[in-house]
Formats: structure tokens, C-alpha cells, sequence
């Protein structure tokens, strides 16, 4: 339940730590939040905030980056739906909007990202498997499209990926597909940086599965490629 930062040096080597934060609390869940469960950090795309996920108090901790030195600095925290579990985060390429995908209520949050202060405000939250299906297992992964036309996230469990296309005015998303990995428990997957590939992962089918992403509605097509990795 903490997070820490360190200065890289020019030989790629790390420092000692420059800052170590224990997050502190608890959630509604006593299985699984009864605890802090700092589960990812992600810089604004200016690198003057970083965002902490913490699955197990619901919140979305926020810090100032010292460029200098590295340091964090609290500078507040959003709180998420109890019960939530966020998970992972991913911003817009422009930086004007974040997306954090909730583990345990298979939601997408969506917010308003202020360039000064780093603060987040929420407008919409979504689920992301087809509308009148069962929840099964588990979200992941969230990745936003380089064009900041698409978002993507991982089901583990429905085994999909889903596809949104988000309103680049504001920021809100629209349900465009899921998209079967063709393996089991997408965990992880990767937009290539040209935008054109997205490739996923299957934890427990030792697979990797490519798909040709269309640069108009952001589905996914597969790519007759997929390698098994042991």
C-alpha cells in the first residue's frame, strides 16, 4: 500500500529512494479492501502529477513531482464508488482526461483532468462487458488509442477486450465492441505506438494474440497471428 519514487542517474542506474509513502484506510469489501492495495502509478502526460490507484481504500491518490529531484508531494486524492477496486489508469494524450478501469465492478471511470492543479472530476462510468451480461471475473488493463480516439480495456473471465470510442471534446465514452482474445484472462496488452496493432496477453492460456486495430471506429480485427509463450 505505498508508493515510491527515485532519480535515474545518466548510467540508467537507480538512486535510493527520494520518497516512500505508505497509503493508509480501508473500503467496504473485508475480503479484499480491508487494507491499502496500491495497485499502479502513472505520471500526467507533463510529468507534473503522478496518479496512485489503490484498490483497497478506492481512491485515486494524487502527488506534485518535484522534475528536480523526484520527489512526491501529496496534493489530494479522488475518491471512487466504494466497493470499486481501481486498478489501473491511463490519460488522454492531450492530458485534459484520465480513465481508471475498476477491478471489481468491471467499470470504466472517466474524468476531467485539470492541467493546473491535477485534479480529477468525474463524468461517467461504464461497464465494460455487453449490456444484459452476467459479471464474470475481473477487469485489468486500460490503455488509451495514441490518436485519443479509442480506449481499451481488458476482461478477465468474459476473456475480451472492450472497445470504446471516446468523445474527444468531452472525454465521455461509447461502447463500440468486446473483442474475444482467442485465449484466457487478458491480464496485460499493448497498443503498438503507431496505433495500427494491439496485442494481448492470456495469463492462463500462454498466449499472445494480435489485432489489427480499424483508424475510424477503433474495433479490432484479428490478425491470423497468435504465438504460445512457455
Amino acid at each position: 500500500g505505498s508508493v515510491a519514487s527515485y532519480r535515474i542517474g545518466d548510467d540508467g542506474a537507480l538512486s535510493a529512494p527520494v520518497s516512500v509513502i505508505q497509503h493508509t484506510g480501508s473500503s467496504v469489501d473485508p475480503k479484499r479492501q480491508k487494507e491499502p492495495h496500491a495497485h499502479s502509478i502513472n505520471f500526467s502526460p507533463d510529468g507534473r502529477f503522478a496518479y496512485a490507484a489503490d484498490l483497497g481504500t478506492d481512491r485515486i491518490y494524487l502527488y506534485a513531482v518535484d522534475g528536480a529531484t523526484s520527489a512526491l508531494k501529496r496534493a489530494g486524492e479522488t475518491v471512487i464508488t466504494p466497493g470499486s477496486g481501481p486498478r489501473h489508469c491511463t490519460f488522454s494524450p492531450d492530458g485534459k482526461f484520465a480513465y481508471v478501469i475498476n477491478e471489481m465492478t468491471l467499470k470504466v471511470t472517466a474524468f476531467r483532468a485539470d492541467a493546473a492543479s491535477g485534479k480529477l472530476t468525474e463524468i461517467q462510468s461504464l461497464g465494460t462487458l455487453p449490456e444484459g451480461t452476467e459479471p464474470v471475473g475481473s477487469t485489468a488493463e486500460v490503455v488509451a488509442h495514441p490518436t485519443g480516439k479509442f480506449l481499451y480495456g481488458s476482461n478477465r473471465g468474459h476473456d475480451t477486450i472492450v472497445v470504446y470510442a471516446i468523445d474527444e471534446t468531452t472525454g465521455q465514452l461509447t461502447r463500440v465492441e468486446n473483442e474475444p482474445i482467442r485465449g484466457k484472462t487478458p491480464r496485460n496488452f499493448v497498443v503498438s505506438p503507431d496505433g495500427k496493432w494491439l496485442l494481448a496477453a492470456g495469463q492462463q492460456s500462454d498466449s499472445v494474440t494480435v489485432f489489427a486495430v480499424d483508424g475510424t471506429t477503433g474495433a479490432l480485427e484479428f490478425a491470423d497471428s497468435q504465438i504460445q509463450v512457455f
